[in-house]
């Protein structure tokens, strides 16, 4: 998720929140991330080396709660600490505003942008989580938000947990990579088209797409538990982080209001089936989603008040998608507690 530059062009913005509608235009993300991967063979230069780097997350981004989910299936909390930034930021960056004295305590920094700028002196490109910080240098490795889930999958398998799922199974990942690209386009990346859509015929046509889309996977969900195989795999990763934002967010607020989720009864269990696995629902926390988007997407909400609802009891309440049967961690088992520290609020 963009902190520092204008997400619709990528150009920098004086603009005390950021600017994040183009008037007339179409929303178009700027997918230039750092690439380096940290890999087993260290090829990039950067090996796994459990310890060395630091996650660095907000729980308001779904990009960012991708990862945040993975990690915590596959138990990487040891191997891969996690500091949590604020729910909101400037147009510069992410802060570490949760966190004594503004300042994060393992990096020692205040901003996220001090880690991309001790790699990348005048970083132009925005300042986005999630990202993975070299403990040793203070320096940002990667943002690549997108191999980032599957590197730990399948780079840092010496680290996972007895139990752990797979969740790129080989035999799956060419579904699981199509799978992903439509759900990319038309749903995940669809409800910032529609929010940030600065003409009606680009709202129109990005909202067509989005519920199209949520059509076409309330068929496939009906009359099988996940999206690919009998298993949780990346791809309800994936979808899931859209998901649980929907009504809280971007129904009202992104003007995705076809409908909203509690009203689609197929995703809807979907959803609800994921929110109760362990490694989901116990890493939401629905007030800095709300903080973040209502707060700091002036544009849209200049006010920045943040909706009270709406009611999330809902999500709590049974899903019957065991009927379908599968195996939600294969012949794995469920990640343990959520350590200390890492606790969400959880819902009333």
């Amino acid at each position: 998720m963009v902190g520092m530059t204008d997400t619709a062009t990528g150009a920098n913005t004086s603009d005390e929140q950021g600017r994040y509608v183009i008037p007339g235009g179409e929303f178009t993300r700027d997918q230039r991330y750092i690439a380096t991967r940290i890999t087993a063979d260290g090829r990039d230069g950067y090996p796994v080396e459990p310890g060395r780097y630091r996650l660095v997350v907000s729980r308001a981004c779904p990009w960012a709660s991708r990862a945040v989910i993975v990690r915590r299936l596959l138990g990487l909390e040891q191997a891969l600490p996690m500091a949590v930034a604020g729910p909101t930021h400037d147009a510069r960056s992410w802060t570490f505003d949760l966190d004594p004295d503004g300042r994060d305590p393992v990096l020692g920094i205040e901003r996220l942008q001090d880690a991309y700028f001790a790699r990348f002196p005048g970083y132009e490109r925005g300042i986005t989580v999630p990202a993975i910080v070299d403990v040793t240098t203070g320096k940002v490795v990667t943002n690549d938000y997108a191999p980032m889930t599957i590197d730990l999958s399948l780079e840092w398998t010496a680290h996972h947990r007895p139990g752990a799922p797979e969740l790129y199974p080989a035999a799956l990942r060419g579904e699981i990579d199509e799978v992903n690209a439509l759900v990319f386009r038309d749903v995940n990346n669809g409800v910032y088209q529609c929010g940030f859509a600065g003409s009606q015929r680009a709202y129109e046509a990005a909202y067509r797409r989005l519920f199209a889309r949520l059509d076409a996977l309330s068929q496939l969900l009906d009359r099988q538990r996940y999206l690919v195989g009998d298993t949780i795999t990346e791809a309800d990763v994936r979808l899931f982080t859209t998901l649980v934002r929907f009504d809280a967010v971007y129904h009202g607020h992104f003007k995705c209001n076809r409908q909203k989720l509690a009203e689609m009864p197929v995703l809807w269990a979907y959803a609800r089936d994921l929110f109760s696995t362990p490694g989901f629902g116990d890493t939401v926390d629905f007030g800095h989603i709300k903080s973040h988007y209502y707060e700091v997407h002036r544009d849209i909400n200049p006010t920045g008040v943040v909706p009270a609802g709406p009611d999330l009891s809902g999500w709590l309440t049974p899903h019957g998608r065991e009927q379908l049967g599968g195996r939600p961690f294969g012949g794995g088992t469920p990640p343990g507690p959520v350590p200390p520290g890492e606790t969400v609020p959880a819902i009333a």
